[in-house]
Parts: C-alpha cells; sequence; structure tokens
C-alpha cells in the first residue's frame, strides 16, 4: 500500500527512524520539527518543515492536520521521537483524521511513565524491580533526612519543568557523595524555581557496563512481538546527555543470562496494555543478582536503532503491522551488533570494562554502526558536522561530569 511517513522531532532519534525509512523504502522521509538540530541539518534523506508552535497541543494537532491535507488519499504513518509528541497523539488520538496510522498507548499509561515519581509509585509492587527512591517535594523545601548510603542519584520527576529552567552547575543528573553535597543540589534546583518533586535514589554500584537497554515492540493488539537486551559499555559523561548510551553490544551479556528479565518485561508490558515501541533503561546491582529498571522511554529510544541492521527495521516493523496487517511472532532479538555514537579512540580509552571492550573492539569493523553516520546521507556539509561531533567527544569525556565508576 502506498502511504506517507511524518516524524515529528528534530533530534537523533528523528534522524534515524528517517534512516530506517530511506533504507527500507529507498523514499525521504517527512519531517516536522519545531527547530534545527544538528542531527537533521544538512540531510539528503528529509523533507523537513519548521513550526515553532508545535511544542502547544493545537500548534501540533494544526500542523499534523495541514500536511494531512497536503496528501489526500494516502495513509500517512505518525511518528514521534519524544514523549511530549507522543502524549498529544494518544490523548487526541479520537481527533486525529483516520487517515493516520500510529501506535501509541493510553494517554494515562504514557503519564504513568514519563513522570518519574508517577512511574515508581505506580508499579512500586509490580514484577520490576527498582532502585531504593526516596522522593523530595521541591515545593515545600525541608531538611533532607541523612538515610542513604552514598553515593546517590538525584534527577527531576518532571523532566519537562526541568527543562525550562536554567541555573550555574545545571546537570541532567546529579551523582552526590555526601550528605551536604546532596542538600546543596537540592538548594541550588529549589532557588531556581523548579517546584516539582526530585527523585533521591540509592546508586546502583559498578561502572557503565553494569547498565543495560532493552528495546520492545507491542503490536496493535498490545502483545509483545519484539525484545531486545544489549549491555552498554559506555554511557554519555556531559552534564546534558549523561544516562544515554553511547556504546552498546546487542546479545552480549558479561554478567549472566538475559532469559528471566526477557520473560518480566514481556509480562509486565502486556500486563499493562501497552502498544508500539519502547525503551527500558535499566542496570544490574550485582548484590542480588536482579536487574534495577531506571526507566521506562514511552517510544524508541535514542538508541534503539540498532535493531535494524539485525533485521528488524523499526519503521517496517509499524508498517507491517500498522499498515499491511502482518501477522508477527513473540521474537527475542539476540544476534551480536555493536552500536557506537562514539570514536574508536574514544571507547578504548574510556570503557573500563576490559571483558566489554574486548568484545567491542572485535565487532568494530562489520558489526558497528552508527545510528546518525548513513553512507547514502552523502552531504558533504553534514559530513563536515559529524566530523567536528566526533571531535568533540574526545573533549566531552575528557572533561565530562559523569565518572565511570
Amino acid at each position: 500500500m502506498d502511504f506517507e511517513i511524518l516524524i515529528v522531532g528534530t533530534d537523533a532519534n528523528a534522524y534515524y527512524m528517517a534512516r530506517c525509512y530511506h533504507e527500507a523504502y529507498g523514499k525521504k522521509a517527512n519531517l516536522l520539527g519545531k527547530s534545527p538540530m544538528i542531527y537533521t541539518k544538512y540531510t539528503n534523506i528529509l523533507n523537513v518543515t519548521y513550526d515553532d508552535s508545535i511544542w502547544t497541543e493545537q500548534g501540533f494537532l494544526n500542523a499534523i492536520e495541514s500536511f494531512r491535507l497536503k496528501h489526500p488519499n494516502k495513509k500517512i504513518l505518525l511518528i514521534s521521537s519524544n514523549e511530549t509528541y507522543a502524549a498529544f497523539i494518544s490523548k487526541n488520538r479520537d481527533i486525529i483524521n483516520n487517515q493516520f496510522v500510529h501506535n501509541y498507548p493510553s494517554i494515562d499509561i504514557i503519564d504513568s511513565l514519563i513522570m518519574k515519581e508517577t512511574f515508581y509509585k505506580t508499579y512500586e509492587n509490580s514484577v520490576l524491580d527498582f532502585p531504593k527512591t526516596v522522593y523530595y517535594d521541591c515545593s515545600n523545601p525541608s531538611r533532607v533526612e541523612d538515610e542513604f548510603t552514598y553515593p546517590v542519584i538525584i534527577k527531576p520527576s518532571n523532566v519537562i519543568e526541568y527543562n525550562h529552567i536554567s541555573f550555574d552547575g545545571k546537570n541532567k543528573i546529579y551523582k552526590v557523595n555526601s550528605q551536604n553535597e546532596l542538600e546543596d543540589i537540592i538548594k541550588k534546583i529549589v532557588r531556581s524555581g523548579y517546584k516539582d518533586t526530585l527523585i533521591l535514589q540509592e546508586f546502583i554500584p559498578g561502572d557503565d557496563s553494569y547498565l543495560f537497554d532493552s528495546v520492545v515492540y507491542c503490536g496493535k493488539d498490545k502483545k509483545v512481538k519484539l525484545i531486545s537486551f544489549a549491555q552498554i559499555g559506555l554511557q554519555e559523561h556531559s552534564k546534558t546527555m549523561v544516562g544515554n548510551a553511547a556504546v552498546l553490544i546487542n546479545g552480549f551479556n558479561q554478567y549472566g543470562t538475559n532469559d528471566e528479565m526477557i520473560k518480566t518485561i514481556k509480562t509486565f508490558m502486556e500486563n499493562i496494555g501497552y502498544q508500539g515501541f519502547a525503551e527500558f533503561d535499566m542496570k544490574y546491582d550485582y548484590r542480588d543478582k536482579k536487574f534495577k529498571v531506571l526507566e521506562i522511554n514511552a517510544r524508541q529510544g535514542r538508541c534503539s536503532y540498532y535493531i535494524t541492521p539485525v533485521g528488524y527495521n523499526l519503521v517496517k516493523v509499524l508498517v507491517d503491522d500498522l499498515i499491511n496487517n502482518k501477522e508477527m511472532d513473540f521474537k527475542v532479538i539476540d544476534k551480536e551488533v555493536l552500536l557506537s555514537f562514539v570514536p574508536k579512540g574514544v571507547l578504548k580509552k574510556y570503557i573500563v570494562n576490559d571483558t566489554f571492550k574486548k568484545k567491542a573492539l572485535s565487532l568494530w569493523g562489520k558489526d558497528v554502526v552508527n545510528p546518525i553516520k548513513y553512507k547514502k546521507d552523502t552531504n558533504f556539509k553534514r559530513k563536515l558536522l559529524l566530523a567536528r561531533r566526533h571531535i568533540d567527544y574526545y573533549k566531552e569525556y575528557k572533561n565530562g561530569v559523569w565518572k565511570n565508576n
């Protein structure tokens, strides 16, 4: 069936979804963005439209309706690169013209995942395991009880509100090593005007190689169709990007088996009635041999592209399910592939786990992928931007706020 694709967003996630479309169908994707970002600038595989009103719900609805009217009599696959637009789609599913096809869960499910306080409290008695967590109300500041074993992680529950404030020393996530440091960071955040909850969470011991990623796809029938399981060797270490995987290997786990956690993820997703792509961020806790869930993204994650080169193109999965109505059997994606946003030199210098590093270097040849580096996207200015980005990575890790321990 002939169809159009409309991707909303301009980040790395949006770019690699456009790449997936180009790889599968040889066509340019249509992209709707609020403003330009490096990942989707100077590219030959996108038709880009910018509209600064789409960060509001009505502006978003007006913009996609305008696109629909320009493409009569065609199905339009609608894909969001972040939770804000995914929530707009889900919340308005009853009024969005049925010319659009999409696969997102109910707005109640999305809200239960994206607000961290709600997430941990809603699912604390589910099949998932979480780190020890305390909630601090910034609208009613009080002394923090000294009940932690340090280090402790501090992160905002309301990421959307937190993104709209600024202050010296602002990080995406904080790792503090003392009560004084904890109180100092909280005071800075409160004084900045942030009024929602902070998540205070035990730091699960271990370097970046104890982190894991899982991409999950639930069909329109709310049954899990695909699950990957990847060990991360290195996360981003800059203050705005920490928490995002920089290097991972799918189908690899030096700490044991994935089978039990894969069953747990499948059970959880089907129990809540999820639809579409999701990404689990986890850390393996060697103390009790459990995977502790840090968050679940209600869409494909920044690094989820890695399931494409092993046979599960993310856009084609959506097309087969939503447009072609193909039956899909449950599949664990276990083929090994190395994903790396960073140059080989950064991988060699900053991955501290020698077992993971050795495995990654053995895959660096034919089995390495970079989601934003696509050989068929030949724009010269883009190549210069990517070359500069690789150089910047050396500076970011040298001066990073996050230490791999």
